[in-house]
């Protein structure tokens, strides 16, 4: 019950003697009943203004005692009977009928928590904030990037960032279309929008110049998905810009309060899919370099803070496509990391080093999209890793196993904070090393967390 309130425990324990109480002897029963049932109530009350959605299948557990109850006086009126009891063979299903409402809930509020963004594990604290831009050259376009950056010390009591969006009614819009777009009820993810990170919004930036990490999401995925991932990079001294693509990011909510839906629908049509994905990539990787070029225009108190010459393109699942057709196509960007994402059939190999992080194989599309990657790499002009996680999932690389169900297929099997960790900590390592230059053992970084394959430079691009 790790996500249960105080209120929330008051009512699951008050239900499960509300319960119980059918079995107790003749003398006890209904003094017992109406202590629960009272304990239940004023639980209830106190836990309405924020109640979650799991309290509802032990309140129905609580409505269904309550009609049995009900039932009985009106057949013990009829009778014309002091007391009348149904026999322990009839009232033994509701009960148990009562206790699976109770567990369900108790299960839900486990498996669908309010997530606990772990603490960032680098010395600075972190701020964040939300830019808006528009491309001329492309009929403009509109693009949407948050950024995480070392912060001065926050002062306590300072107001965290909301998870999903800068406000509550953006996190709603945008975990709504999240689930729409993954065909679930939104009310799955309303742990997701009650949370908070560690960043505070507009935060002083600390002083220095801080090498750039450009995110981009997975296909239908938004700016945030990776929030803990960012914060933790950002705390170490780098500057995360998170990019929402228009009309592939499930939503974006613009700065005048607008809403720009996803397009991203597949056609029934392997080749037409294929097309539609490779226009996707494009799109995003376009996105990534315009963000980059108005990171390096940046006023205000971000100015001058960014070393543009130092920059990895990044990306999960199609982001990481992404982030390699990108830099394959702009030199600016020094580094890469694809996190779990399959590169498109016509990617080529890059000049640039790359990370490349997978979950373990097992299919047979994985084997051609890790033969794939794997070819790239080893034509690659720099130096690159390719580590196959241990125990891990396609979500294992983003914020997913904080709040979702902890199924190993769906999130691996890690655990809620070690994904988070890993993926961090892996890609620290790498930048450290391509962006900043330390003298850092990679390969013994990597290879504690699973399979690593390290390719040399080739003897040139192919």
């Amino acid at each position: 019950m790790n996500d249960l309130g105080v209120m929330d425990i008051v009512v699951v324990l008050g239900s499960i003697v509300l319960v119980g109480s059918r079995w107790l002897p003749s003398g006890a029963r209904r003094r017992v009943a109406l202590a629960a049932a009272a304990v239940v109530a004023v639980g209830a009350a106190l836990s309405l203004p924020g109640m979650r959605w799991y309290l509802l299948p032990v309140l129905a557990a609580d409505l269904l005692v309550g009609v049995g109850a009900g039932v009985a006086w009106l057949l013990r009126r009829r009778a014309g009977r002091g007391e009348w009891r149904a026999r322990w063979w009839l009232a033994l299903p509701g009960s148990v009928l009562c206790l699976a409402l109770i567990a369900v809930g108790v299960g839900a509020a486990w498996a669908l928590p309010v997530p606990e963004f772990p603490q960032p594990s680098g010395p600075s604290a972190v701020g964040t904030t939300v830019q808006q831009w528009t491309d001329a050259g492309r009929d403009g376009r509109v693009v949407v990037a948050q950024l995480w950056y070392p912060a001065q010390p926050i002062p306590s009591g300072t107001q965290r960032a909301q998870y999903l969006g800068r406000t509550r009614q953006e996190a709603d819009i945008v975990a709504a279309a999240e689930a729409g777009y993954l065909g679930a009820p939104a009310f799955l993810l309303d742990g997701a929008v009650r949370s908070r990170s560690h960043a505070a919004f507009d935060a002083a930036p600390a002083a220095g110049r801080f090498p750039v990490v450009l995110f981009s999401p997975g296909l239908g995925g938004v700016r945030t998905q990776n929030t803990a991932w960012a914060e933790d990079l950002a705390s170490r001294g780098y500057v995360v810009a998170g990019v929402d693509h228009p009309y592939d990011s499930a939503a974006v909510v613009l700065a005048d309060g607008s809403t720009v839906r996803t397009r991203v629908a597949a056609s029934g049509n392997a080749a037409e899919d294929d097309r539609r994905r490779a226009g996707w990539v494009d799109v995003r990787a376009a996105d990534l370099s315009f963000v980059l070029t108005r990171l390096g225009e940046l006023t205000g108190p971000l100015a001058g803070r960014l070393d543009t010459g130092r920059v990895a393109a990044t990306g999960h699942s199609v982001g990481g496509a992404a982030a390699m057709r990108a830099a394959g196509r702009d030199p600016r960007f020094t580094a890469v990391i694809n996190l779990d994402g399959g590169p498109d059939p016509d990617q080529g190999p890059l000049r640039q080093p790359v990370l490349a992080l997978t979950h373990p194989i097992e299919s047979k599309a994985d084997t051609e999209y890790l033969a794939l990657l794997s070819g790239i790499l080893e034509r690659g002009a720099a130096t690159s890793y390719r580590l196959t996680v241990r125990d891990s999932a396609h979500l294992s690389f983003t914020d997913a196993p904080l709040y979702l169900p902890p199924v190993p297929a769906l999130v691996g099997s890690l655990g809620r904070t070690e994904s988070v960790r890993m993926s961090a900590a892996t890609c620290a390592a790498f930048l450290d090393a391509t962006l900043r230059g330390l003298s850092v053992d990679v390969p013994a970084a990597l290879a504690r967390y699973g399979d690593l394959r390290v390719n040399p430079p080739a003897t040139g691009l192919k």
